[in-house]
């Protein structure tokens, strides 16, 4: 019977002790755990405002324009092109200023017609082909309007093109 009562002892101390290593464990998992989950929830929470901040930052590049701009149609444009006699071309446009800037915006209006026009005369068909030639076409109005009216007017804006 001795032998029983020592054997108990080294059981329950065997005992003890793994389930002191076992709580141990668990201690150090739930802490690691805890940590990990911390550190991720405050990367996450970083890339979130960094995200939200980008947006911000896009929505207001853009607004290229404030509102104290005007917008004034040119009108309707009919020519025809250099290389085709056949080849007509009809264009709608407007032009933006800064409100107040042109002294005369009904004259100026009329001066940019007639440049567009006789620009559009010296145009072949192949020169606007495609959204690159719309896009060069575009640039080089802007160009010849800025020029026209000593960089009051902004942009020329393309509303319809037709080539007929």
């Amino acid at each position: 019977m001795a032998a029983t009562k020592t054997d108990d002892k080294a059981g329950s101390g065997k005992a003890k002790g793994w389930i002191g290593a076992l709580a141990l464990m668990t201690l150090v998992a739930i802490g690691t755990g805890g940590g990990l989950g911390t550190y991720l929830v405050s990367k996450v929470e970083k890339a979130v405002d960094l995200k939200k901040k980008d947006e911000e930052g896009k929505a207001r590049k853009v607004l290229t324009y404030t509102g104290d701009l005007s917008l004034r149609s040119v009108g309707p444009l009919v020519t025809n092109l250099v290389d085709s006699g056949d080849a007509w071309v009809r264009l709608e446009g407007a032009i933006i200023f800064k409100t107040g800037v042109l002294a005369n915006p009904d004259v100026t209006v009329a001066e940019i017609r007639q440049d567009v026009l006789a620009y559009l005369r010296t145009m072949s068909l192949a020169q606007i082909e495609g959204a690159s030639g719309l896009q060069h076409l575009r640039e080089d109005l802007t160009e010849r309007v800025g020029l026209r009216t000593k960089g009051q007017v902004r942009e020329f804006i393309i509303e319809t093109l037709i080539v007929q």
